[in-house]
């Protein structure tokens, strides 16, 4: 079992930055792939970036202004996001999936990020 809790969620202006972070409990940390994921409000929940074994990817809307890192000795996944803009409005979520075993999937709580002026 696997726990996350994000941080660092918060109001911003456009053109703003912010720094997300997700904790993760549990042990084997190394063996999950840790993905961001967002929610707007009446739209389904897209990936925004994800680090694993094969390197990152990330949604071509994010691409040059966010950067998702982790840290396997603190069990943190982060994420940067700058040049906000107001569409990144969401809750953002921390997603680990295990790269051998697919059923061992696990999502954080979320946290709001608001772009606003």
């Amino acid at each position: 079992q696997v726990q996350l809790v994000e941080s660092g969620g918060g109001l911003v202006q456009p053109g703003g930055s912010l720094r997300l972070s997700c904790a993760a409990s549990g042990s084997a940390f190394r063996l999950y792939a840790m993905g961001w994921y967002r929610q707007a409000p009446g739209r389904q929940r897209e990936l925004v970036a994800v680090i694993g074994a094969g390197g990152t990817n990330y949604a071509n809307s994010v691409k040059g202004r966010f950067t998702v890192s982790r840290d396997d000795a603190k069990n943190t996944v982060y994420l940067q996001m700058n040049s906000l803009k107001p569409e990144g409005t969401a809750i953002y979520y921390c997603n680990a999936r295990h790269q051998l075993v697919q059923r061992l999937n696990y999502w954080g709580q979320g946290t709001q990020v608001t772009v606003s002026s």
